[in-house]
C-alpha cells in the first residue's frame, strides 16, 4: 500500500532534480567581489529578465518553495 510517508521522499528527490536542473542553467549577474557587496563592474545596471530567463527564475522561486514545505511536512509527520 501506498502511503504518504512513501510518496513524499519520493517528492522530494524529484523536486531537488528539477530544481538543480532549473538553477544551473541561470546566468550568474555577479562576479565574485559582487557576491561579497561590492561591484566589480564599471557598469551595474539591473538587467529584466525575459522569455526563457524569466521561466528559469520563476519556476527556481516555485521548485524551492515547493521543496521546502515537502521538507518540512516530512519532519513534521515524523
Amino acid at each position: 500500500m501506498i502511503t504518504l510517508a512513501n510518496i513524499l521522499p519520493v517528492l522530494q528527490v524529484i523536486t531537488a532534480v528539477l530544481l538543480i536542473i532549473s538553477i544551473l542553467p541561470q546566468q550568474s549577474e555577479e562576479s565574485l567581489g559582487g557576491s561579497f557587496g561590492g561591484s566589480d563592474s564599471v557598469s551595474s545596471g539591473k538587467s529584466t529578465r525575459r522569455g526563457f530567463d524569466k521561466v528559469l527564475f520563476q519556476s527556481s522561486i516555485v521548485l524551492g518553495i515547493l521543496f521546502t514545505l515537502i521538507s518540512i511536512i516530512i519532519v513534521v509527520s515524523k
